[in-house]
Formats: C-alpha cells, sequence, structure tokens
C-alpha cells in the first residue's frame, strides 16, 4: 500500500529533516510541505475537490484523492496545532494524523488524542518511532475508507513478522535454518516469503534446487512496488514459499542500500504472512536495515570458542551501530552434542543475548544427501535436525505448537515411558507417601542442562563438578 504524506511545518530546517526521514519509510510519497494551518486546509480541500468535483470529504472519490497521512508540527501556525488537528478530523474524517511535538508527556499525548490524532511523536525525531506512528495511522486510514467506500482494495499495510536470521561467521548453519523456518511456518498453512540478503553469496537458490532469472536486485530501483511487479521478482517455489534470491553475480548486491531493503521488506509483509530474511554473516547496510526492523532477529552459532566470540563481536556490533540490542537478540545454538565443553548457558553468558530453548543436533549426515541434491525440502520427517527447527518454529510462533494442535508433547516433551520407567515409578507409589522413589528421567528439554534430555550430562570434569577449560560458571574473556 502506498502512504501518501502531506507535512504541515512552519520552520523550513524542521521540514527538510522530517521529509528526509519521510523519503526513507518503505512505500511512502511524501508531498513537499506545506507552511502554515491555512495552507493545510486549502491543499485538503483541493485534493478533495479532484476527488469528487466538491470541496467534500464525504463521498469515496473525494476519499481516495486525500493523502492516507497528515503529519503536524507543533509551532505550525497561525492556527494552534490541536485547533489544527481538531480541523481536520472533523472535515476529513479519512485521514490520519500525526503530531510531532517537544512534549510527548501524558497531558498533551492525552489532549492530541482528544483533538483527533493518530500518534504523537516526540522529538527529537527518531525514524522507528516516526516509521510505526506513520504506518499505524495508515492503517487506520485505509480501514477508515474501506467503511466510508473508498480504497475498499487498499492493501492494509504492513502486517507479516519479520524475522531475520544472522549468521555469528560462516558456516554455521544459518541457511539451513532459515529454510527449515521457512518450510516449517509453510507447512503450518501460514503464506511464507524467504528473502536472501546474503547479497554477495547467498545459497538459498542452491539449497532449494532454483534457477531464476529474476533477483532482489531487480526491486532496488522500483520506488512503487506494486504487487504486479513484486509477482514478476519473486520465485513461486513448488513448496509453497515465494522466494525472492540473491543475485547471481554478487558485485550486484551493492545496488541493494538500506533504503530498498525497507521498502522491499515492507512491500513482502503487506503480502505475505511471514517473512524470512537470511542475512548471512557479512552486515551490510541492506541487512542490517532488515535486522533493525525485525520482530525477532535470531543469531546462529555452533558451541565452539570461535563460533561463540564471533558471536559476541556480531553482537557488540550491532549494539555500536545501534541496530539492535542484545536483550533483543535471540541465539541459536545449532551443532549441539552431549560431549560439547561449551553449552547453552554459557553462550548466553558470553554475547549477553537471549538463548532459544530449542537447540539443533549435530548430525550432518541427516543433511549430507539434501545438502548434495540440493533439495533441502526432502529431509526426512524423522531427522532429529528437522524436528529440532520445527520445534524451534513453534518456539518462535511462527506455526501452533505441536503440543496444542495434536493434544501431546513434541519432541522436546516427555517421552513414552518404557517398562523399566513404569516399573520404577509403581515401585515408588507402592512405597507410600514417605518415601521417595528412584530416579527417573524427566523430561527431553532438547537443552543441555536437564536430567534425561537428549543433550544431558556433560562428560569430563565439567559434568563431575569440576572446573573444566569452559565451565559455564567461571568468566569468558575473550583473547
Amino acid at each position: 500500500m502506498t502512504i501518501r504524506i502531506l507535512s504541515a511545518i512552519g520552520d523550513p530546517d524542521a521540514a527538510r529533516a522530517v521529509s528526509s526521514l519521510l523519503h526513507q519509510l518503505p512505500d511512502a510519497e511524501p508531498a513537499p510541505a506545506v507552511a502554515d494551518s491555512a495552507a493545510l486546509l486549502d491543499a485538503l480541500a483541493r485534493a478533495a475537490a479532484q476527488g469528487d468535483g466538491t470541496p467534500s470529504a464525504g463521498g469515496p472519490s473525494a476519499v481516495e484523492a486525500l493523502p492516507e497521512v497528515v503529519v503536524v508540527h507543533e509551532r505550525i501556525g497561525p492556527a494552534p496545532a490541536l485547533e489544527l488537528i481538531r480541523e481536520v478530523a472533523l472535515r476529513f474524517p479519512a485521514v490520519g494524523v500525526v503530531l510531532i511535538t517537544a512534549d510527548a508527556g501524558p497531558a498533551l499525548f492525552s489532549a492530541a488524542m482528544d483533538a483527533g490524532a493518530r500518534g504523537v511523536v516526540g522529538l527529537p525525531l527518531g525514524y522507528e518511532e516516526l516509521a510505526a506512528r506513520v504506518q499505524a495511522a495508515a492503517q487506520w486510514a485505509a480501514g477508515v475508507r474501506v467503511h466510508l467506500g473508498g480504497g475498499a482494495e487498499a492493501a492494509p499495510g504492513p502486517a507479516g513478522t519479520l524475522v531475520t536470521v544472522t549468521g555469528a561467521k560462516g558456516g554455521v548453519g544459518t541457511t539451513v535454518t532459515a529454510v527449515h523456518l521457512a518450510l516449517a511456518a509453510r507447512a503450518a498453512g501460514r503464506s511464507v516469503a524467504l528473502v536472501d540478503l546474503d547479497l554477495q553469496s547467498g545459497d538459498v537458490a542452491s539449497y532449494l534446487d532454483v534457477q531464476f532469472r529474476r533477483s532482489i536486485v531487480d526491486l532496488a530501483g522500483i520506488q512503487d512496488i506494486s504487487v504486479r511487479v513484486l509477482q514478476d521478482a519473486v520465485h513461486d517455489h513448488h513448496t509453497g514459499l515465494g522466494l525472492l534470491l540473491a543475485p547471481e553475480e554478487g558485485e550486484r548486491g551493492e545496488e541493494v542500500d538500506d533504503r530498498a531493503a525497507r521498502q522491499i521488506l515492507g512491500a513482502l509483509r503487506s503480502r505475505y504472512e511471514v517473512v524470512l530474511v537470511d542475512c548471512g554473516s557479512q552486515m551490510q547496510s541492506a541487512n542490517a536495515a532488515a535486522v533493525e526492523l525485525a520482530e525477532t532477529a535470531l543469531l546462529v552459532t555452533t558451541p565452539d570458542v570461535v563460533a561463540v566470540r564471533a558471536a559476541k563481536r556480531q553482537v557488540r556490533l550491532w549494539d555500536r551501530l545501534q541496530i539492535r540490542k542484545a536483550e533483543d537478540t535471540t541465539t541459536v545454538v545449532n551443532r549441539l552434542t552431549r560431549n560439547t565443553e561449551i553449552q547453552p548457558p554459557l553462550v548466553a553468558k558470553a554475547t549477553g543475548t537471549q538463548v532459544a530453548r530449542t537447540h539443533v543436533p549435530a548430525a550432518f549426515k541427516e543433511l549430507q544427501p539434501c545438502v548434495d541434491a540440493g533439495r533441502m525440502q526432502d529431509l526426512d520427517n524423522r531427522s532429529t535436525v528437522k524436528q529440532a527447527l520445527c520445534a524451534l518454529a513453534a518456539e518462535l510462533a511462527l506455526v501452533e505448537s505441536p503440543a496444542a494442535r495434536q493434544g501431546r508433547g513434541s519432541h522436546r516433551a516427555r517421552p513414552t515411558l518404557t517398562g523399566r520407567k513404569r516399573k520404577a515409578i509403581a515401585a515408588g507409589a507402592a512405597s507410600g507417601p514417605g518415601t521417595v522413589p528412584g530416579p527417573v528421567s524427566g523430561p527431553a528439554s532438547g537443552s543441555g542442562s536437564g536430567s534425561g534430555g537428549r543433550f544431558a550430562g556433560r562428560r569430563g570434569p565439567a559434568a563431575t563438578g569440576g572446573t573444566g577449560p569452559f565451565d559455564p560458571a567461571g568468566p569468558y574473556e575473550e583473547g
């Protein structure tokens, strides 16, 4: 959905600053700013008149001609900003108004809402806050226009869930993780787009046996990405995934900058319920923008010193560049075994991130036939890797939880009791409530910390109480 924006800002410097941010918004069409309240009302009246020949905003054709969003600066004149907002809301009810103010306190916020504003943005301006308020106002305006009979075919705006998958370094399983999360979400009945933003060395096409002449570069120079243009660039895979691939010529990846990435991802989110982005391991402006916009940012690492240090560097880089905070990042531990010295608690401590409860086991023999054939979608459902990644998709709310869907636990829930376990439980029950039964295996949690889990009980000094070289309780220092 294209968002037409009209700004009312008296200060030329402030108008330039706001216009610069608005031009970065996906699908935005900012008009030149007007300098005062009278000019704003005249511009809206002319737009309504162009729709049906009268200066009324009540007819469907008049509604279609009006901008979706009006941005009002607090220092607009001659009419006070709140009075102007009230006038716009009364005369043009299908226009969402956003107020820019230095005082974003509760009192002014309440007054602005009473006047008819759909959002308040505080000064100094930030891209994320301005984008969120403008997009929310545009969605509200689109809904109002549907009820008024105008814009019935307008899309409701960005609504899809954006998930990025980034590797701590090359070779940790980033693309395999992204592909199987996308396949799991699609198998649950959701519409899914898989985007390869590893622009110089993306392998999504190789893993899914795809040869397609178009790539994300074909969308980079387009200002208004229509549904038709998006369909031409996205490959409809036989699995049901929509694939937006990296360019065959890696040097062309430079054509996709952060602004193009924001616009492309916004267009995809307006059409797909889930947008999975493979960001590779090298940070560029395009995939940095994706990580910044994402609801969920995954960082894939393996449980070895080199990969964990790389993950720590990646998290610090994001924090320095104000892309994403460590606590807002979820780390996925791949290729975990019961004998691995570095366990998930140490990864969490070293990186400062959250660690996903689901860990992916090391089972390359299961993957190798599919990797060699370039058909990752053919991985057997009994594969422990596939089961773990499906459980990770459920943990991230990309699919319905298997326990909720089937009425029983998933592969991470309590396993079926064997005869020996049933006898142990029966013996404990028969001995009476005052005695403690023998040890019984607990739920298979898939982590390395619980007893009875798939990766339970590390061997060696760390498992027997000694302080091994990678003791999670000890300090982790890089160097």
